[in-house]
């Protein structure tokens, strides 16, 4: 359960890594470092006082660590004077929707307690914070996982019941090592970071709300989520242990006869489900989903929404597979409408298409009861087919 999030402030509250930089610069030039950007990069997440220690060792520097921090924190806030603080774009938003939904939030940071405070007053959000940690609190500063073990434990919570968002290699690094959710944000301005470590990836803060980092929570702990919950039917992400029931369906002529494609090995088909589930359902939000039935809490499907090319043009085109035992009872029209409605909602998806084989009277009558629109015939995947479409 969702209990926490926990906010690097440089490059995710503030848009301040460019502020950064051009202080370390003017600092590093007056020593006639010849050093450019991407040195200053190596060091985005972790701490002013290790880039002032390794600077000094690696350019023989005859200034004290002291002296040197002393230079750099000065010309930030000369820097900071000149420009002020500026928010990334959504992010006030965000943390005030957080607050509101009873959501501990945190700022742990590599900028010192000062600036974090001054930072948060600055942009009205110091309200709403539980805890500010930065990384003179602890021994080591990231990629070392102290400072963010350090806000998991003043929040009070455990580090499965947290969400930690960082901009940078050596912040995701910190978060993973502190073993915790980590939602990786692609800040332009944080340089080539790499994130590879992060859970899922975000490149915008606006529109997002407290249903995404538990999704993200969920997904990163193997918990399937719930998309729908129907009169009969519960909706949930597949997992791949689900693959051997959808395996079994496969296996019925009558299912095989319009969905090509299907391979004859279980071991292919679960190596290709347990790749699904890993990338396409954090990346897009949506894919197909397992019906499981209420009164059993059997697998007996799946349905949902997936990205195709259909007839030259890129859709988001409706999908659903029923155990043959289950037709004839409404279950694909429950389906269909359950996919509809979340992806309206939830979503903001404004049009489903569906592409079915032209000899497939079932579906073509799901389609209609769905309220979808016969647009033209097309040819997809060598078969000729009718295109529905509906407007959400």
């Amino acid at each position: 359960m969702l209990k926490a999030i926990i906010f690097d402030m440089d490059g995710v509250i503030i848009d301040s890594e460019l502020q950064h930089e051009k202080a370390a610069l003017r600092v590093f030039d007056r020593y006639g470092m010849n050093v450019d950007a991407s040195y200053h990069a190596k060091y985005i997440g972790s701490s002013t006082k290790k880039m002032a220690e390794e600077s000094i060792a690696q350019f023989h520097l005859s200034v004290s660590v002291d002296k040197l921090l002393e230079e750099l924190n000065h010309e930030k806030k000369v820097v900071l004077q000149e420009e002020g603080y500026q928010p990334l774009p959504g992010i006030v938003d965000l943390i005030k929707k957080l607050y509101k939904k009873g959501i501990h939030l945190a700022i742990a940071s590599s900028s010192s307690p000062t600036e974090i405070e001054h930072a948060a007053k600055a942009l009205g959000i110091k309200k709403y914070f539980d805890k500010f940690i930065s990384s003179a609190h602890v021994k080591n500063p990231k990629p070392a996982p102290d400072t963010f073990l350090e806000a998991i434990k003043e929040l009070g919570v455990s580090p499965k019941e947290a969400v930690i968002i960082e901009d940078s290699c050596n912040g995701c690094l910190a978060a993973k090592a502190a073993k915790t959710t980590c939602v990786g944000y692609v800040n332009p301005h944080s340089g080539n970071q790499d994130l590879s470590s992060a859970d899922v990836l975000l490149e915008s803060f606006e529109g997002i709300d407290e249903r995404f980092f538990t999704h993200v929570l969920q997904r990163s702990q193997g918990i399937p989520i719930t998309i729908a919950n129907t009169r009969r039917l519960i909706i949930r992400e597949l997992t791949p242990e689900d693959t051997k029931e959808i395996y079994k369906m496969y296996k019925d002529p009558d299912i095989r006869r319009y969905i090509p494609d299907i391979d004859d090995y279980l071991e292919i088909e679960m190596e290709k489900q347990a790749a699904y589930i890993r990338n396409v359902y954090s990346f897009y939000g949506f894919g197909i989903w397992g019906v499981y039935s209420k009164t059993s809490g059997k697998l007996i499907g799946k349905c949902g929404i997936e990205n195709q090319m259909i007839d030259g043009k890129e859709e988001i085109s409706l999908s659903y597979l029923l155990d043959s035992k289950y037709w004839g009872y409404g279950y694909a029209i429950e389906c269909g409408r359950a996919v509809f409605e979340y992806a309206s909602s939830q979503l903001d998806i404004k049009r489903i298409v569906a592409v079915i084989d032209a000899q497939n009277t079932r579906s073509i009558h799901t389609a209609k009861n769905l309220n979808m629109t016969l647009e033209k015939e097309v040819t997809f995947k060598n078969r000729k087919c009718l295109l529905y479409s509906a407007s959400l």
